[in-house]
This record gives C-alpha cells, sequence and structure tokens, in this order.
C-alpha cells in the first residue's frame, strides 16, 4: 500500500522551492502524490498561479479559498479563520498519511493546526530560520513544534530546531530547496528573457522584490516610499519589479509600484514572473534589491549581489554577496552605489552559498518513503544536555 503525501503550497515563490519534492514524489512508485493549492495560488489579484503548478504537470486534488478583500490585521486573522475550516474538510476528505509544507506563512500555519487536531504528521521544510522583521518568525517555530520530520537547510537552523525540543532524529540537515531548481531548470537566454518579458534589458538591470514589513516599527508604505525615491534616481538602469505577497498592507505596496511604473518608463511590474522567468531574470540582472528571502537562499548562487533593505530577513545566514542596509532613501542609495563599484563586483566571484550546493529534494523524497510513520504523532520534548 502506497504512502498519500499531501503537499500543501500557498505562494507562487514556496511551490517553486517545492517543485522537486512534489516531482519526486510522483515520480516515486511506493508514494502517492496530493496537492493542495490555497492563498495567493488562488487568487486573480496575484495571477491565480496554480495555473502554474498545472502546467507543470501536476493534479491539484483540492483548493482551499481563504484570502478576504482586506490585507489589513483584522483580514488576515479572518482569513486565517476561513483556512482552518477549508483544511479541515480538505485534510478529511483526502485521507493523507503525511503532509509537507515549506516556510512560514499564515496560509501555511492553519493548514498545520488543521492537520494537527487530525492527527496528521508533518513535515516541515526550512525550519529553525529566523526572520525578525515579520510576524513570520513565530509562525514558523509555531510550525516546527507541531511537526514531525523536519528538513532544515543548514547546521545552525538544525541547532535551533532540536533546542526548541524536537528530537535530534527527526531533525535532518539537506541544505535550501531553492538550489535545486538553479540546478535543474533550462534557464532562458537572454533573448528568450526579453521576449518573454516584452521588454528590452538595458546595460544596467536590478531586480527588486520589497514584502511587507510585519513587525517594524516604520511601515511597510514608508520603507517602499524610501525605496522608491532611492530607485528614481537611477535612470540609466532597467528596473524590474515582482509584486509584494498577501501580507498585511501588501495592496498598498502593490498601487505604490503601479504608479511608480507609471511615471518612470525604465521600470516594469509584473504579478508573477514563476521560477523559470525569476531565476532567468537573477540570471541576466546586476543584482536583486529589496527583502526577499530569495535574496539570500538563491541568489548568492549566481554569484549575483543582493541588496538587502531593513530586517524583514535579519537573523537568516548570510552569503558575502549580500549588502544589509537601512530602509532609507540614503542607506538604499548608498547601497546602490557599492553594488556597481568594481571591488564588490570582483569579489562576487568568490561567493559561496551557505545553503549548499544542491540535493536537498531528493533527501527529503527518500526520507519521507522510508522514515516509518506509525506513532510519529506522538513527541517526546528533547531537553538540551545540561552543560
Amino acid at each position: 500500500m502506497t504512502r498519500k503525501i499531501c503537499v500543501i503550497t500557498g505562494t507562487r515563490a514556496e511551490y517553486g522551492l517545492m517543485r522537486w519534492v512534489m516531482q519526486g514524489i510522483k515520480d516515486e512508485p511506493e508514494l502517492t502524490l496530493q496537492i493542495i493549492a490555497t492563498g495567493m495560488h488562488l487568487s486573480p489579484e496575484f495571477g491565480l498561479t496554480y495555473r502554474e503548478i498545472e502546467k507543470d504537470d501536476f493534479q491539484i486534488d483540492r483548493k482551499v479559498e481563504m484570502l478576504t478583500s482586506s490585507d489589513t490585521s483584522v483580514g488576515i486573522a479572518k482569513s486565517m479563520g476561513l483556512g482552518l475550516i477549508g483544511f479541515a474538510d480538505a485534510l478529511n476528505e483526502l485521507q493523507p498519511d503525511l503532509i509537507v509544507v515549506l516556510g512560514d506563512r499564515f496560509e501555511i500555519f492553519v493548514a498545520v493546526a488543521a492537520a494537527l487536531v487530525a492527527r496528521i504528521p508533518v513535515a516541515h521544510l526550512h525550519g529553525g530560520e529566523t526572520t525578525e522583521g515579520a510576524f513570520d518568525e513565530a509562525l514558523r517555530h509555531s510550525i516546527t513544534k507541531m511537526s514531525h520530520l523536519h528538513f532544515v537547510a543548514a547546521e545552525a537552523y538544525q541547532r535551533r530546531v532540536v533546542q526548541l525540543g524536537e528530537p535530534p532524529e527527526r531533525v535532518f540537515l539537506v541544505g535550501g530547496m531553492g538550489i535545486d531548481n538553479i540546478k535543474r531548470l533550462q534557464l532562458l537566454s537572454r533573448a528568450e528573457l526579453e521576449a518573454s518579458l516584452d521588454l528590452q534589458l538595458g546595460p544596467k538591470n536590478l531586480l527588486i522584490t520589497f514584502h511587507p514589513v510585519t513587525l517594524e516599527r516604520s511601515t511597510a508604505t514608508d520603507q517602499m516610499a524610501e525605496l522608491l525615491v532611492a530607485l528614481a534616481d537611477l535612470k540609466d538602469t532597467q528596473l524590474i519589479f515582482t509584486m509584494p505577497n498577501a501580507d498585511t498592507d501588501g495592496r498598498t505596496l502593490i498601487k505604490m509600484v503601479q504608479e511608480f511604473v507609471v511615471q518612470h518608463p525604465n521600470a516594469r511590474a509584473y504579478t508573477s514572473l514563476g521560477q523559470l522567468r525569476y531565476l532567468s531574470c537573477v540570471a541576466q540582472v546586476d543584482g536583486v534589491v529589496g527583502n526577499s528571502s530569495s535574496g539570500l537562499v538563491e541568489v548568492p548562487s549566481f554569484k549575483k549581489g543582493t541588496i538587502n533593505i531593513g530586517d524583514r530577513q535579519r537573523g537568516r545566514l548570510q552569503a558575502e554577496s549580500v549588502i544589509n542596509c537601512a530602509p532609507t532613501h540614503q542607506g538604499i542609495a548608498a547601497a546602490l552605489k557599492r553594488l556597481y563599484t568594481v571591488a564588490f563586483q570582483a569579489s562576487l566571484s568568490q561567493t559561496r552559498n551557505p545553503y549548499g550546493e544542491g540535493g536537498a529534494s531528493e533527501k527529503v523524497v527518500n526520507t519521507i518513503k522510508h522514515y516509518p510513520l506509525d506513532s510519529i504523532a506522538k513527541k517526546s520534548f528533547y531537553d538540551l544536555p545540561a552543560h
């Protein structure tokens, strides 16, 4: 009898990281792949990205609608309530032997909460990380405590998951999931990318992704305004924006980007690039600007610079190719200036990605295929040895 493995995904970025895990499960005769799509995947406003899953020849078994038309804190909390109800039904219908989730978003938190009550074991990818500028930090660690198998990207994260009381034998160091995309995807050439984007790349090009900050003192709109002021000075640079996530204040940021693009002919915005076009962009641009985890986890593998703005990603492991700056016009402008210096560009050839060299997806699939699931839902709190 095959194991039913249910992968739950709510965003384009998260799906991109899990794609090869999903493919590995699908290709494994002893496993049956189930997929639940939720969150931004089902929203016209965010590009109906569930279609990308289907385009990759995956069958979506259930869709859990949960996003409201509001991105206020009240709206997000209500979305979580809708999601909890929807996942309770979906998991009851699918009856998986194990669910697989990645990261720290509120959609994933409620999916795992529903699984906990239903006594369905959970495998969690990319736990143990820290992002001090977002409430994702607390959600991620909460998901860890509700999960049973842990696949982490670095030794520091492995130690942190154990520190949270998880048994060491259930915490597997596999590396960053995004590296597999870089290794496996046949990226678009410069000409193919330009045709796909309907855009002519310039002598200088930047890829910009700025997500809402949910725990910082200055608001997301204040920080986006500072970023746009800094970018407005770059008349000779092609600016490629990817739109923010569906977090608190996300829609306000989207409107600000749209207004900026209208006023600046060297700027273009895309609701969703998808993994292939996104990574192809990274390969062609001079650097990535914003506060997305991708700038820290994936971009260093391209030996390209990342300008990491503010505290949203504070606490994550970083390569030498990452330039941290304050979320101010002056701080961002100084970081942009450094990005283009001869010395910094020359240093990029020595970049080593702290998230590994690939192979994480295969390790995850192999473990969930063989690990005994009987009584796995019962956990003992692991106390660290006394010093």
